[in-house]
């Protein structure tokens, strides 16, 4: 037999209906909203985190990866012959100007790797070969931007910086927080492409010995070579985070968002709530004229609370990933991971508990000897 909370929650379909519609609209606006920060947030750090370094070597009072100071790539051989290093590479991230066929420009990422090295490598590769980097003026892309690029994909030519450029591959997913695409290409042809002099580096990436402490090896490093600061990958990355999505100001527009969603599902819920407590106040007077407790009471609406809450996340969760995966296919990610739906799950929860607490006073207040009068 049904429980009093499902009965009362079944009798008006109506107010159901509204009740689930605020439920869902709030789960939808929060998870996509939530969603859209973890791939923001992905999106600004992705080169650091799939570089494989355990350290960066970096110009004293840079802020983050795009605003690389170059020094002496000279640099590399004492960082090189410090106790605990076993392998040390130059790394080149920084904006150029990529012309494509129709005269227009795009202002792109570009990333330079050495050849044949280990770290700062493109990942997801779906065409050509890394190999194929050894070729003249070969770049690789991600296919998410062929479109914006004005590229049909492996084989067209370009121009990037004034210097010739041809795509030899294609990687999947690979985002920037900045909507400029990223360019992997060999570290002295990125130098070409950008404003780097040769002879100089922006980063040098870093890879320990097996079995030594990182942060123990950066310290020898800032003792050997000056002018430079050295971070582990995890601090650069956070750095990194924290620059584009709290520093300028984006990450706090989007958690914004989330939280209003979340505002207008608890009034909307706490109204229904309330009002379908109110229509029924004579039968909750009855049930303690007839020796109900105030704590059966409270669970009988704390459970249409809960039992909202897990319907309206249902339908809200399941909108939630089929937009999640709609836009895999396009340079906005909405990453919807199961830890964040299971934290959007208690919160809804907490929302419909939280929003029920009206309902719980009005039905405190009541006296019993209201259903014998007129």
């Amino acid at each position: 037999m049904p429980s009093l909370a499902r009965r009362n929650l079944l009798h008006d379909r109506v107010r159901l209906v509204v009740t689930l519609t605020g439920i869902v609209f709030a789960v939808v606006l929060s998870a996509i909203q939530l969603g859209l920060f973890v791939g923001f947030q992905r999106a600004t750090a992705d080169v650091i985190a799939h570089a494989g370094a355990d350290l960066w070597v970096k110009s004293t009072g840079v802020t983050h990866l795009e605003t690389g100071v170059p020094f002496s790539e000279r640099k590399r051989y004492d960082v090189l012959a410090t106790p605990g290093v076993a392998d040390v590479q130059k790394h080149i991230v920084r904006f150029g100007q990529w012309r494509k066929a129709d005269g227009g420009q795009e202002s792109v990422m570009v990333v330079g790797l050495e050849l044949g090295g280990s770290m700062g490598q493109p990942w997801n590769l779906v065409s050509g070969s890394l190999q194929a980097l050894d070729q003249p003026d070969a770049v690789i892309v991600d296919e998410l931007y062929l479109e914006k690029l004005g590229i049909r994909g492996v084989g067209d030519l370009v121009e990037i910086g004034g210097h010739r450029a041809q795509v030899v591959g294609l990687t999947r997913g690979i985002r920037t927080f900045t909507t400029a695409p990223p360019v992997f290409t060999a570290f002295k042809r990125a130098q070409d492409y950008t404003d780097v002099a040769e002879g100089e580096t922006p980063f040098l990436l870093v890879r320990t010995e097996p079995g030594a402490d990182a942060a123990e090896v950066a310290a020898r490093i800032r003792t050997r070579v000056s002018d430079v600061e050295v971070v582990t990958e995890r601090t650069w990355q956070t750095a990194q985070e924290r620059y584009w999505m709290f520093g300028t100001g984006a990450g706090i527009t989007v958690l914004i968002a989330a939280g209003l969603g979340l505002l207008v599902g608890v009034v909307v819920v706490a109204q229904t709530i309330y009002a379908a407590t109110v229509d029924h106040i004579r039968e909750y007077g009855t049930l303690k004229a007839m020796g109900a407790t105030n704590a059966y009471l409270y669970r009988v609406i704390l459970e249409q609370a809960a039992l909202s809450a897990v319907a309206g996340y249902s339908v809200g969760i399941a909108i939630a990933l089929v937009a999640s995966r709609g836009s895999q296919a396009g340079t906005t990610a909405i990453i919807l991971e199961w830890p964040l739906a299971i934290a959007l799950f208690a919160l809804t929860l907490v929302m419909c508990l939280g929003a029920s607490i009206v309902s719980i006073n009005k039905v405190t207040r009541i006296d019993p000897a209201m259903v014998f009068k007129g």
